[in-house]
């Protein structure tokens, strides 16, 4: 797929915009867009160790942009359908696209999940998604997708070891563990306890 890298990226203020635009409520706005600039923050500390040139205002603009299709996931009443949170990715495309914003940013949302969703992840677990491959691709891509595995969406939100996060992955195959282990060999590990004192949340 050909990209266009010289279309023009949303602006910080315009994505803080688009979160509040389709918050149901408050708390919902709190916990999702927080979570984006956590993943941000993450994202741009490991930047400045990436031996290779990587394009910071697309990163910064898919970090903020990731998870602003768990909004679609809220019903009437304000509560999370948890058992389909899986399809955030492809509703977070859906919406971008929907938007008239650059493919490139619409594969943020729908290429994070884990370490990478295949198309036989898909048919294996019967997850209700359209089948496909759902994995990072670009640097970029592979950089946010990481950055998303330190901070978690828990009640109270919590940063993530990287040994947590492998025990966590285990589950899923040996293959998922090797992969995050080839994110951190590439990327490095973020200073999360700054992070966690950043934004007073715990640590696990």
């Amino acid at each position: 797929m050909t990209i266009d890298r010289t279309t023009a990226l949303p602006t910080d203020e315009q994505i803080r915009a688009l979160h509040e635009r389709f918050a149901p409520t408050e708390e919902a706005f709190d916990l999702v867009y927080t979570h984006c600039q956590i993943v941000c923050a993450v994202a741009e500390q490991l930047l400045d160790r990436h031996p290779a040139a990587l394009d910071v205002a697309l990163v910064r603009a898919g970090s903020l942009l990731h998870d602003i299709g768990v909004y679609r996931l809220y019903g009437a009443a304000g509560q999370l359908d948890r058992e389909n949170y899986i399809r955030h990715g492809v509703l977070g495309h859906a919406l971008v696209r929907d938007l008239g914003l650059s493919e490139l940013l619409g594969r943020f949302c729908s290429h994070h999940t884990g370490v990478g969703l295949t198309r036989e992840d898909v048919l294996r677990q019967r997850l209700p998604l359209p089948v496909d491959d759902y994995t990072a691709d670009t640097a970029e891509e592979q950089l946010v997708m990481y950055a998303d595995k330190f901070h978690s969406k828990t009640t109270p939100p919590t940063f993530v070891t990287p040994a947590s996060y492998a025990a966590g992955v285990r589950r899923f195959g040996e293959d998922k563990v090797a992969r995050f282990a080839a994110l951190v060999e590439k990327f490095g590990e973020p200073d999360l306890p700054l992070l966690s004192r950043r934004y007073q949340q715990p640590l696990i």
